[in-house]
């Protein structure tokens, strides 16, 4: 056999590797959309997960986050650990350093530290949360906003456990919640919590009708990576068919 040569072509696009819940059926689709193909390279990890999110199963997510974190190209941009109400029970700063030392990521960031990021950007210091989850699982997160010094006088919650469900819970019965909230509470803004809502179609039609943010885990999420690598950003949620996330 005859060696042929060749030469090596660096690739200069942003690196971006997201882990996945194995449960996760919403957010790879929304970011395959929010983020071009020509313009971004996107890498998938995921980690195993219970058919139900409990505070047990998101407990044994701690375990097994290095090994999916070390199953990404090393070296990305930033790293997106892709679950919000895991990150609240984790704790944040556990995940970073999980992930930051298998994956070897210049940059990790998770839909909690996003999302309470984007507020600050947004000057929102007033939502309300709608979650799919049972209250052991939903509480935290609310604690984790005002432990923040942004105060979530409503929520609202689906009650639901099994993930396969959260799925599929219709858009417009998400967008029904964020009304009621609107309605029933002065806000300032809507945080729409959990990476496997089918939240993206919904935040700017919502974000009109309602006259403030609405925002959402995954949208958070990918601004927030989108704004560690020097990516252009929407300056809002907005139509992920006419507004997606490129190169500067």
């Amino acid at each position: 056999m005859t060696n042929f040569p060749y030469t090596l072509q660096d690739d200069t696009l942003p690196r971006l590797g997201l882990i996945v819940l194995q449960v996760d059926e919403t957010i790879e689709q929304d970011f395959r959309r929010l983020f071009a193909p020509d313009r971004v390279r996107l890498h998938i990890s995921r980690i195993p997960s219970g058919s139900e999110l409990t505070p047990e199963t998101i407990a044994t997510m701690q375990a097994t986050l290095p090994v999916s974190a070390g199953l990404l190209p090393s070296g990305l941009d930033v790293v997106g650990y892709a679950c919000t109400s895991g990150t609240t029970l984790i704790g944040a700063k556990r995940v970073h350093e999980l992930v930051t030392e298998a994956a070897k990521s210049l940059c990790v960031t998770d839909p909690l530290t996003a999302a309470l990021a984007q507020c600050r950007a947004l000057g929102l210091a007033r939502i309300g949360i709608v979650s799919p989850y049972i209250a052991s699982v939903a509480d935290p997160i609310r604690a984790a906003f005002e432990a923040r010094g942004i105060a979530v006088p409503a929520t609202l919650s689906f009650g639901e456990e099994v993930e396969a469900r959260v799925a599929r819970i219709a858009p417009a019965s998400i967008a029904d919640a964020a009304r009621k909230l609107a309605r029933d509470t002065a806000l300032e803004g809507i945080f729409l919590s959990c990476t496997n809502l089918r939240t993206l179609d919904i935040l700017t039609p919502l974000s009109q009708e309602l006259g403030l943010p609405v925002l959402s885990s995954n949208q958070c999420l990918a601004w927030h990576m989108a704004s560690r690598c020097e990516l252009t950003l929407p300056t809002g949620p907005s139509d992920p068919d006419n507004a997606r996330y490129t190169s500067s």
